[in-house]
């Protein structure tokens, strides 16, 4: 790990995993079916957000997605927004590759959020503020669907996911500072659980720790972005069943 000075003169370490999420053996996980291509377009998925439905969160990390009920100490509560994109193709997600200086999840792929400030009024607030911040898109483009669990972090964040669907019109601008690249994955390919590899791994400390990871052409996406991603197949499956039974 690498250190600097923050501006008021305190050292801060960049943070690093301690290991090569993208070398670690995969192990076997839970067979899970394909959700119907109907379950991945934007009008079934703001239905099923609409409804209560009753589904579980992976349970792999049932724990991690319990910080909303168990509120635990020396967290800092953050927010991401999981933003849809409509394309000819169908749905797509946009993901932000992290810049390689950052202190927190440097160089990782994410997506658009960062930490809940006193200034904003909840988590809903700072995913929007966030994404404007980092992308350029204004909330003015933005449609809001619904919200997940939060995910407590190794790093000791805890996410909110935010998802909602970019409008039309919307132009990208990087802040090239954080972002050090924007791009979009096919909510098809992101949703489809034969795709979600669970990797063990082995820790310096002799301990181990699980992820699953997604790969998209030259995109790896692990760690907490890909579980918020599974709570999504999660959710979406358990619509499936409940709507079209």
């Amino acid at each position: 790990m690498s250190e600097s000075k923050s501006p008021l003169g305190r050292k801060r370490v960049v943070v690093t995993p301690g290991f090569d999420p993208q070398s670690q053996p995969v192990v076997p996980a839970d067979v899970l079916a394909p959700l119907s291509q109907d379950s991945i377009q934007l009008d079934f998925i703001c239905s099923s957000f609409g409804r209560n439905i009753d589904w579980k969160v992976e349970p792999i990390f049932t724990e991690s997605f319990s910080a909303d009920l168990l509120h635990p100490a020396g967290v800092v509560q953050a927010a991401v927004f999981v933003p849809l994109v409509q394309r000819p193709s169908g749905l797509h997600v946009l993901f932000t590759k992290r810049a390689s200086h950052l202190y927190d999840h440097a160089g990782q792929i994410c997506f658009p959020g960062g930490r809940i400030e006193r200034t904003d009024r909840d988590a809903v607030a700072a995913a929007l503020r966030e994404t404007y911040e980092e992308i350029g898109v204004a909330p003015e483009f933005i449609q809001l669907i619904g919200t997940h669990p939060s995910f407590l972090t190794s790093t000791r964040f805890t996410m909110t996911p935010v998802i909602g669907v970019i409008r039309p019109g919307f132009t990208i601008t990087p802040d090239i500072t954080e972002v050090a690249e924007v791009f979009e994955v096919p909510l098809s390919v992101l949703l489809d659980p034969r795709l979600h590899r669970l990797h063990q791994a082995n820790l310096p400390d002799g301990g181990h720790r699980f992820y699953f990871s997604i790969t998209w052409q030259s995109y790896f996406i692990w760690g907490a972005t890909a579980a918020l991603i599974r709570n999504i197949y999660h959710y979406l499956s358990a619509a499936e069943l409940k709507i079209k039974g």
